[in-house]
């Protein structure tokens, strides 16, 4: 069962939320939060596995309130919100936040992204990834940093995740088994310190192995 917490602060949208998530089989609502304060101060208590996280709240913002939650714990966040402006996106991955959906996503589409992001892996709207990589292009380059101890084959697995591709594309694209990427990936969690492949996303950027023209 999937644990999920709600964090929204209006609350016709948290029980439109709730009755969602409560309806799909494997996942369950553990906690309701009105602002970023509460959602930190539930997430400590109840230890959901994903927080559906508002961006603009009172009290604390949804980034704040992710970023306590990662740097606290192990839940994983997926950012929920009617804006999908460049300063969020941004600030939300940097926060550690696994996801980001805008709140016209199909139900169907809401449910698929808590299963995903609490199995680990990472989930962005492709609009928003749009948005991020326009982001990543008004940032200053420089030379490549933060990859020391990443080997030559990582930095390939690394470029081929910050375009977008998936273990099986990396697979076939640089001619290994699915267990072999899996372990580069697993590596590349580790040396650059990610929680998900967000983050990974992130670290290409900012360390200049990618630029978004090689997209």
């Amino acid at each position: 069962m999937t644990r999920v917490l709600i964090a929204d602060d209006q609350a016709l949208l948290r029980g439109s939320f709730r009755v969602l998530v409560d309806s799909a089989p494997g996942l369950e609502v553990v906690g309701e939060a009105s602002d970023g304060v509460e959602a930190v101060a539930l997430t400590r208590r109840e230890q959901p596995d994903v927080v559906l996280m508002d961006v603009r709240m009172p009290s604390m913002d949804g980034i704040e309130a992710t970023r306590r939650i990662c740097a606290e714990t192990a839940v994983r966040v997926l950012m929920l919100t009617t804006f999908d402006l460049d300063e969020y996106v941004y600030a939300a991955l940097r926060a550690g936040a696994s996801g980001f959906l805008l709140k016209d996503t199909r139900p169907a589409d809401l449910l698929a992204a808590i299963e995903v992001v609490a199995s680990g892996d990472a989930l962005l709207a492709p609009s928003v990834t749009r948005r991020l990589v326009a982001e990543f292009a008004r940032l200053p380059t420089g030379p490549v940093t933060r990859l020391a101890g990443v080997t030559a084959r990582e930095q390939e697995v690394l470029t081929l995740i910050a375009r977008g591709l998936s273990n099986d594309e990396i697979a076939a694209r640089l001619h290994l088994g699915i267990a072999t990427v899996k372990t580069h990936i697993g590596r590349l969690l580790h040396k650059l310190a990610a929680r998900d492949r967000a983050q990974l996303v992130i670290a290409a950027y900012e360390s200049g192995l990618i630029r978004p023209s090689a997209q």
